[in-house]
């Protein structure tokens, strides 16, 4: 049973990992990426991160990642595949992973957005991750969810979905929630081999 009034009392911690040099995300929590370009989003994410990454992801699920599209973004060899036979258990995996302390990225491939209390156990997990890290790793936490997304109690909600053209490789990326930030949208492209926000002013959903 889930200690609700540890899972209430929120860690804050003043570390960040910054996409595109605007997006921060705060380490040591649990965040939800959606949208048909999420798993993309992921693998940028963990581009901007140093060190192993744990995917979970249901063993019969046929969309693997493509070893040869994470190149763009990762390196293929960063990252461990855990393939739970059992639906309950990929929220369990992704528990004990980031109470470890031993991972700094651990991304869960869900079917659907799990409820508040499954989330809170993660965020709960992620701060008993960082207390137990002899190097001071705070624990990021991904949840992939399809569509619109919709999990409660995350730390953020980002939606990424694809709009390429013929001519450019590109996305829509929208903030959906944030404590502290409003609703924002931003269009980004791969250029140089790199994804870049392409306007500088951000517009309001």
């Amino acid at each position: 049973m889930v200690d609700m009034t540890l899972t209430r009392r929120r860690q804050r911690p003043s570390e960040t990992v910054t996409l595109f040099d605007t997006v921060p995300l705060p380490l040591g929590r649990v965040h939800e990426f959606c949208g048909t370009a999420r798993r993309t989003l992921a693998a940028m994410t963990a581009g901007h991160m140093a060190g192993p990454v744990f995917w979970i992801m249901r063993a019969w699920d046929n969309d693997k990642l493509n070893p040869q599209g994470l190149m763009r973004f990762a390196g293929p060899g960063r990252f461990t595949y855990l393939n739970p036979t059992r639906p309950e258990d990929l929220l369990w995996c992704m528990e004990e992973c980031l109470r470890s302390g031993q991972v700094p990225l651990v991304v869960v491939d869900l079917p659907g957005p799990p409820a508040l209390t499954p989330v809170r156990r993660l965020h709960l997990a992620a701060e008993q991750g960082a207390k137990a890290s002899k190097d001071g790793l705070l624990p990021l936490g991904l949840v992939l969810t399809p569509g619109a997304g919709g999990a409660p109690g995350v730390e953020t909600r980002w939606q990424l979905n694809t709009c390429h053209t013929p001519q450019a490789v590109a996305w829509r990326l929208e903030r959906l929630r944030a404590r502290t930030a409003p609703q924002k949208a931003w269009e980004m492209t791969l250029t140089s081999g790199r994804p870049t926000l392409t306007h500088a002013s951000v517009s309001a959903i």
